[in-house]
């Protein structure tokens, strides 16, 4: 009966976005003189609203040139738009803005998978400790998280003191490769009080003060429990299932004013960073044999919260020269 269902179901879906939605769209255009691409730019607010719109109506457009639009190269982002209005038949002196809106937009969305393939390739590169770039992000990292503790030798059990699992950092960034590096150094480079304050509460957490959040009075009396860089990798791996799922979308069309850039992940995992150690507290776990289940837990809160469509994952991103911008 489920299978029966799940069938009509799929076949009325079918039938609206062949037959009833490309009728409805008609009708619309012949009623207001506006296009599809036109109705949307002027009646969706900036930012995801806007773009997921725009994307959804070029990736089921029935004409070629609109389709490709999703896969051009940013570099002819600004002839695509002229060919689309062109195919459109609209007036530019008429619609001064409409080109405008199109072209953020569709840099956006190409921005977007552009961004997928350059995280992607940092993922897959490892960790190569012959490669002298390698090597001398990895000891700024130390120095970044350890100012005052010269590192003793390249292979070292003090690696242990920021986090890492044993005496050579290299075999914990194999599943996400220099992605993870890079990530742990941006946020210790970008936001240095915060990482150093993060590292400190995981190995001794403070003693209660007065002027201290509510977040960090709780639990005092206890050791948070997580190793600092072993987290930066989990959560790296977070941040980027979210971004090929396609679950920051919304994030990144809404800070982004064009094409979204490797320094948004890198801004956005400092703020998972600091949510996570938020949530951690909160959760309150026994030992950290329930990391998984607190960190599916944050994931799934994190994805509720990007089915908005207004929401920017960090607008309160303390220390970041992110800027919010309202196209």
């Amino acid at each position: 009966m489920k299978h029966f269902l799940r069938v009509v179901t799929q076949f009325f879906v079918f039938l609206y976005c062949k037959c009833l939605w490309r009728g409805l769209k008609f009708v619309a255009r012949k009623f207001t003189g506006r296009c599809e691409l036109q109705r949307i730019c002027y009646n969706k607010k900036p930012g995801a609203r806007r773009t997921h719109k725009i994307e959804s109506s070029l990736r089921y457009s029935k004409n070629e040139l609109l389709q490709s639009a999703l896969s051009v190269h940013p570099d002819k982002v600004e002839k695509t738009i002229d060919d689309i209005m062109a195919l459109k038949k609209i007036n530019l002196d008429t619609n001064p803005q409409l080109s405008i809106s199109l072209q953020a937009s569709l840099l956006q969305i190409v921005g977007y998978r552009s961004l997928v393939a350059e995280v992607e390739k940092l993922r897959r590169e490892p960790y190569d400790c012959e490669n002298p770039e390698h090597e001398d992000m990895l000891m700024k990292l130390w120095k970044e998280l350890r100012p005052d503790s010269p590192l003793a030798g390249r292979i070292s059990k003090q690696w242990c003191e920021i986090g890492f699992q044993g005496s050579d950092p290299k075999t914990d960034f194999r599943g996400m490769g220099l992605l993870g590096l890079h990530n742990l150094l941006y946020f210790a480079e970008h936001d240095k009080a915060t990482a150093l304050q993060m590292l400190h509460d995981s190995l001794q957490p403070k003693q209660n003060e007065i002027n201290k959040p509510e977040w960090e009075q709780k639990n005092i009396d206890k050791a948070i429990g997580y190793s600092f860089a072993i987290v930066g990798i989990n959560i790296t791996d977070l941040a980027y299932s979210l971004l090929v799922s396609g679950a920051l979308k919304t994030h990144l069309y809404n800070v982004a004013p064009e094409m979204p850039s490797l320094q948004h992940v890198q801004q956005t995992f400092c703020y998972l960073m600091q949510e996570f150690h938020r949530f951690w507290i909160e959760e309150d776990p026994s030992d950290i044999m329930e990391f998984n289940r607190v960190r599916s837990k944050f994931h799934r809160r994190i994805l509720r919260q990007l089915k908005n469509p207004d929401m920017a994952l960090c607008p309160h991103f303390s220390a970041s020269n992110l800027h919010l911008v309202n196209l």
